[in-house]
């Protein structure tokens, strides 16, 4: 029989897995066997844990949002740190951003479940506010403008003729995020903008 311990080493070692296989391919390229074999483990026990391949994609999405909110929590008293963090975040390990971005193309339903990390930041962000630029528009906006160099085309990158993945280029962009962020919250509502 096996261990608790063992269980839960075994649960945690799928996960990662699934996170790898969906953020690399998706839902739709996702194989379990694949999944099991890098896991060192077999299909039936991620039946067993998750129920389904769409379970453990769901479970890996949450997974990795989750992760992401405790390892880059909201800033509200330093919205610019905070994008600089999470543009820092998505540079070190594109895992989340991706298998985000496959939730919401293949299965849209389960990129709304981990509600209760959105409320909290959301909360967190509409604390001390005016409420003139709600905490959903301005977390929106925050992720968008730190998320945007992996998402941009290279082409577009290049554009200026530099090396986007340069150190020095990665480092002017995080600034550029910065500052955008520090503009955006500082301006109360957008009548001035």
């Amino acid at each position: 029989m096996m261990s608790i311990r063992d269980a839960d080493a075994t649960r945690a070692r799928i996960l990662d897995s699934a996170l790898a296989e969906f953020a690399a391919v998706g839902h739709a390229g996702g194989r379990v066997e694949r999944i099991a074999g890098n896991a060192g483990t077999n299909v039936r026990m991620i039946y067993a844990y998750f129920g389904s391949k769409a379970g453990l994609f769901d479970s890996a999405v949450r997974f990795a949002v989750e992760r992401m909110a405790v390892e880059v929590p909201p800033e509200p008293e330093a919205l610019a740190h905070w994008a600089g963090r999470l543009f820092d975040y998505h540079q070190a390990d594109q895992t989340a951003l991706r298998v985000s971005l496959w939730a919401q193309l293949e299965r849209p339903e389960v990129a709304a479940e981990p509600m209760e990390t959105y409320l909290a930041k959301t909360a967190s962000l509409a604390e001390g506010r005016d409420g003139m630029v709600s905490a959903v528009d301005l977390l929106v906006i925050i992720y968008a403008i730190a998320q945007a160099w992996t998402l941009t085309p290279v082409g577009l990158l290049q554009a200026d003729g530099s090396d986007p993945s340069s150190p020095e280029r990665i480092a002017r962009h995080r600034r550029a995020v910065m500052t955008a962020v520090a503009a955006i919250a500082a301006v109360p509502d957008g009548s001035s903008v």
